[in-house]
C-alpha cells in the first residue's frame, strides 16, 4: 500500500474472533469459518489459525490496492454475491486468496509459527544453521502441498464452474511460485564469497498482486467442450488469433478464466455500491470510474507536518504548514 488508502475494516472471521489471542489453537480454530474438514486439519497444525488470518487480510488488502481506480475496487459489500457467479472479479478473488494462503503459510514455515513445518530444505543448510545465520528459506514445497490438501481439489465431472474454480486457484498458486528466488549470503572474511549461502525466498506478496492484476486484464471466457480421446469434459477458450485453427484449445494454466461477463459496477446493485461518491483521478481514473455521469471538483486545506529537523539530543521538531488540495468525486 502506498499509505494514502484507508484501510477497510476487515469483518471477524467468526464470532469474537478478535478475542481469540491468547487461547489454545484448537479454540482459534473453532472461531474461523471453515468446513467440518477443514476445522480438523486445523485443529491439528497449531500455529495455522494465525497464518490463515493473516492470508485473509494480506488477500483483501493487495485486492482493493489493485483495484483502487477501478469501477469494481474489491470491497468486502457485496463479496458473497459475487463468489457465486463466474465474473471475472470472481477468477481474480479465487486467485489473489489461494495466493495469499499460499505466501502466509511459506512465510509462517520459515518463521517459526508454524509446529509441522519449517525452513525450506536447501541442499547442504540445516535447519538450526539456517537460523542461527538468519537464512530460513520460505517454505514454498510444504505450502502448496499442504493448501491442496486443505483446499481438498478432486477432479470434477462436468461441473464447469468447479472446473473454473479450481483452475483459478492454481492460477493463484503459479504466481506465487513463480516469485521465488535464491537468495545468498557470503561468510568470508572480510565480507569476501569464499564460503557462501544459498536459500529460496519469496518475492514481496505486492508483486504478486501485480502479475495477476496484469492477468486478470487479459482473462479468458470459458466454455466446457467434451474431449472424445479421454470422454470427459475440459475447459475450452477460443482460438486467440486469427490465423489459429478453428477448433477451441484448453487455456493455458497462467490464464485467470470467467464464464460470464462482468456487470458494469457503475450503479449500487448486490454485487457493488456502485461508483457514485469514489474519488478519481481527474488525468486517470475520472472518465472511466464515472461512467459518464461527470465528476465534482472540491478544494480543501490539508495539514501536513513540515521543516522538520532533528533537535539535541534526541527528537524531532516540526513546523504545520497548510496546503490547497484538489479532491475529485464521482457524480451520482
Amino acid at each position: 500500500l502506498t499509505g494514502k488508502e484507508a484501510l477497510t475494516q476487515l469483518p471477524a472471521l467468526g464470532p469474537a474472533a478478535g478475542s481469540a489471542q491468547g487461547r489454545g489453537h484448537t479454540k482459534q480454530c473453532e472461531l474461523l469459518q471453515l468446513s467440518r474438514r477443514q476445522r480438523r486439519l486445523c485443529r491439528r497444525q497449531p500455529g495455522l489459525a494465525e497464518t490463515l488470518r493473516d492470508a485473509v487480510r494480506l488477500g483483501t488488502l493487495e485486492c482493493q490496492f489493485q483495484f483502487r481506480s477501478e469501477r469494481w475496487n474489491c470491497s468486502l459489500e457485496g463479496r458473497a454475491s459475487l463468489l457465486k457467479r463466474g465474473f471475472k472479479e470472481t477468477a481474480f478473488l479465487y486467485a489473489v486468496s489461494s495466493a495469499a494462503l499460499t505466501h502466509s503459510l511459506a512465510r509462517a514455515c520459515s518463521a517459526g509459527r508454524m509446529e509441522r513445518c519449517t525452513c525450506d530444505q536447501s541442499p547442504g543448510l540445516e535447519n538450526r544453521k539456517a537460523w542461527q545465520w538468519g537464512v530460513c528459506g520460505d517454505n514454498l514445497k510444504y505450502s502448496t502441498k499442504f493448501l491442496k490438501k486443505f483446499l481438498g481439489q478432486k477432479r470434477v465431472g462436468k461441473d464447469l464452474r468447479a472446473k473454473v474454480d479450481i483452475h483459478n486457484t492454481n492460477v493463484g498458486i503459479k504466481a506465487v511460485k513463480n516469485g521465488l528466488k535464491t537468495t545468498c549470503k557470503c561468510h568470508g572474511v572480510s565480507g569476501s564469497c569464499a564460503v557462501r549461502t544459498c536459500w529460496k525466498q519469496l518475492s514481496p506478496f505486492q508483486e504478486v498482486g501485480r502479475l495477476l492484476k496484469l492477468r486478470y486484464d487479459d482473462a479468458v471466457k470459458v466454455f466446457s467442450t467434451t474431449n472424445d480421446a479421454v470422454g470427459h469434459s475440459e475447459l475450452a477458450a477460443p482460438p486467440r488469433h486469427s490465423h489459429s485453427p478453428r477448433h477451441p484449445a484448453p487455456p493455458r494454466s497462467t490464464d485467470l478464466v470467467y464464464v460470464e461477463d462482468s456487470p458494469s459496477f457503475c450503479r449500487p446493485s448486490k454485487y457493488s455500491l456502485g461508483t457514485a461518491g469514489r474519488t478519481c483521478s481527474r488525468e486517470g481514473s475520472c472518465e472511466s470510474m464515472c461512467c459518464g455521469r461527470g465528476y465534482n471538483t472540491q478544494s480543501r486545506l490539508v495539514t501536513f507536518s513540515c521543516h522538520c529537523q532533528v533537535q539535541w539530543c534526541c527528537y524531532v521538531e516540526c513546523q504545520q504548514c497548510m496546503q490547497e488540495e484538489v479532491v475529485y468525486s464521482c457524480k451520482q
